[in-house]
């Protein structure tokens, strides 16, 4: 896939642009909000990715605006990218402003969250695996119980995905009686300030009820929502995240989250930028190593490049020590000595 109407010039890094498969180009991101912890790492690593490959990355972030992405996406194919990454703040509010680019033949990737339109790439770690991985977490220490579902921005259809896996875990527990969804709640943006708040409405509209587990979309929430648990005294509470953020590790440590699906965006990152290069160069990409296709809503398909997560619990936090992600001091920040091995 290369350009319908925009030509890529070879620089004079490129001796010849007869038979050339690399050209150097200029890529841009379109940050939906990029105050969140991971999204640094994901910018680091999919800039030194594409420096490597001889390219120049240009951001703009929308601070979760819809009117400012669209802006930002106009502004990014004004100055000169010849790649477009898209992570949608809605992401069915930016197919207009996507659309825009690909009439200007400019390829699209989605990163990391989803937008359903055949002609835009998908590379991001699959959201409906993560779901699973976090239902599939708690059911283990809580498989029985009151659960209540801190679900993620509406208007983001990782969130959904999200949703999806979570309830294929949960469902036949449901359907037995073991489980009961006793609450749950969408998070504007994900903020975690709108978790606490929903947490601590929630807690206190079921009173007395007991509440066995929280199934919580990500880790900035899980921060809010332990913040509200505790001011309830509800300490320890099965608590699920993900994306690996350092603070949801040292909670995993201290007993206060139970899990994280960790994404290392390191490696999603490195991915994205492989990704555009191979655009760029023209390359077959249902060759490329991990293609496969989703199939969209009305029966069309989109390429799609799915990483998986892995889950984090008290037992292999070393795994994440081991990859440099976090460092022992990271992790055992205010950890009772003896209460942790990895803090030993």
């Amino acid at each position: 896939m290369l350009m319908k109407t925009r030509i890529l010039t070879c620089t004079a890094l490129i001796a010849l642009c007869a038979g050339q498969a690399a050209y150097a180009a200029t890529v841009g991101v379109s940050w939906a909000r990029f105050q969140e912890e991971r999204w640094k790492t994901d910018e680091s690593s999919l800039k030194n990715r594409l420096e490597e490959l001889g390219h120049t990355l240009i951001v703009a972030d929308a601070n979760g605006s819809v009117e400012r992405q669209a802006a930002d996406i106009e502004g990014l194919i004004a100055k000169g990218a010849e790649v477009l990454l898209v992570i949608g703040h809605d992401t069915s509010a930016v197919v207009p402003a996507v659309q825009l680019a690909l009439d200007e033949g400019i390829p699209v990737i989605a990163y990391e969250r989803q937008i359903k339109h055949p002609d835009v790439l998908y590379v991001g770690f699959d959201p409906v695996l993560v779901g699973r991985a976090q239902a599939t977490a708690l059911i283990e220490v809580a498989p029985h119980g009151n659960y209540v579902l801190i679900k993620g921005g509406q208007q983001d259809q990782y969130a959904h995905g999200t949703l999806q896996g979570q309830m294929e875990v949960l469902q036949s527990a449901i359907d037995s009686g073991n489980v009961t969804i006793v609450a749950e709640d969408w998070t504007t943006d994900w903020k975690p300030e709108v978790a606490q708040s929903n947490m601590e409405n929630i807690i206190t509209a079921l009173g007395d009820a007991q509440i066995d587990a929280v199934l919580c979309s990500n880790d900035g929430m899980a921060g809010g929502v332990v913040a509200a648990l505790e001011g309830a005294g509800l300490v320890g509470v099965p608590l699920s995240g993900q994306d690996g953020d350092i603070a949801a590790i040292n909670r995993i440590a201290r007993g206060e989250q139970t899990m994280t699906a960790w994404k290392d965006v390191r490696v999603l990152g490195a991915r994205a930028a492989e990704l555009a290069d191979s655009i760029i160069a023209g390359a077959d990409l249902s060759t490329l190593a991990g293609a496969t296709t989703f199939a969209l809503d009305d029966g069309a398909e989109q390429r799609a490049f799915p990483l998986e997560p892995t889950t984090i619990t008290a037992d292999n936090i070393d795994l994440m020590v081991d990859a440099d992600w976090v460092t022992i001091e990271d992790v055992c920040r205010g950890v009772e000595p003896g209460t942790h091995s990895v803090c030993n």
